[in-house]
């Protein structure tokens, strides 16, 4: 079975073949993935727990499935990387499972690939979960016009140069600094997914640092994941780049505050 499993570093990679397949996907198990999920048509799914986080945000979407009748379950993020689905196979220990995954008899504490021998007997699920909306709106706060986005993904080179405040987790899809950012933000924030192993929640600071992007991650404790709108309401810095320390912005600072705080000139 696990030489069947289809690898996912984001489920918004999920295309047309994934239908029907058993995926281990690198993506947060928050509603926005889950759905993403669900609408691919995967039978079952292992996602990241993002470090389970406020409201349980970083599983919500993986327990949301089970009302689908879709087996899904989430590794703890310290024992493998976010965004990396080859981690999750080879490292990744499981953290939560929903209903329907427990009565194929996964649980907390077994290896991922131990639950996808199980998941092999996964049945298709008997509904799909109820679309998230792709929301992507602006947000005036103090003299800036926010770009709020629930998925990086919706981010478009178009955006250049505006300020981008995400619910995507900081963690490098893939390992690859290219898909840091679609676009040269002047300074874009994320969701730090708990760290996680080997500091991955926060490997998008470095990458954006080096194209002169100002990157910011947000204590998972503080905002849910996968919502863009928690950030702002509640969300506080816990990493910033150098580049968005040359603004004024680090760590222990409410987000909102500090966006508004900023004058033009510093951005």
């Amino acid at each position: 079975m696990t030489d069947t499993a289809l690898l996912l570093d984001s489920i918004t990679d999920a295309d047309a073949t994934s239908r029907g397949r058993v995926a281990v996907s690198g993506s947060h198990g928050g509603l926005y993935a889950a759905a993403a999920a669900s609408r691919a048509g995967l039978r079952a799914v292992v996602l990241n727990d993002a470090g389970i986080g406020l409201n349980r945000a970083g599983v919500r979407g993986v327990e949301a499935l089970a009302d689908t009748g879709m087996a899904a379950a989430a590794v703890d993020g310290m024992s493998a990387e976010i965004g990396s689905a080859r981690d999750m196979l080879e490292n990744g220990v499981i953290s939560c499972a929903n209903e329907v995954a427990q009565t194929l008899g996964l649980a907390p504490g077994q290896t991922v690939r131990d639950a996808l021998a199980r998941l092999a007997d996964a049945p298709e699920p008997d509904s799909m979960l109820v679309p998230v909306p792709e929301s992507r709106w602006d947000e005036a706060l103090g003299p800036h016009r926010i770009l709020c986005v629930d998925s990086a993904s919706l981010i478009t080179p178009q955006d250049a140069g505006r300020i981008i405040v995400t619910g995507s987790h900081g963690g490098l899809i893939g390992g690859d600094p290219t898909r840091a950012s679609k676009a040269a933000a002047r300074l874009i924030t994320f969701n730090d997914a708990g760290r996680g192993k080997n500091d991955i929640g926060l490997s998008r600071l470095p990458a954006l640092d080096a194209r002169g992007i100002g990157a910011l991650t947000l204590d998972c404790m503080s905002c849910e994941i996968g919502s863009a709108a928690s950030s702002l309401a509640s969300g506080v810095i816990s990493a910033a780049n150098d580049t968005a320390r040359a603004m004024g912005l680090g760590p222990g600072m409410a987000l909102a505050k500090a966006l508004a705080a900023l004058s033009p000139a510093q951005v």
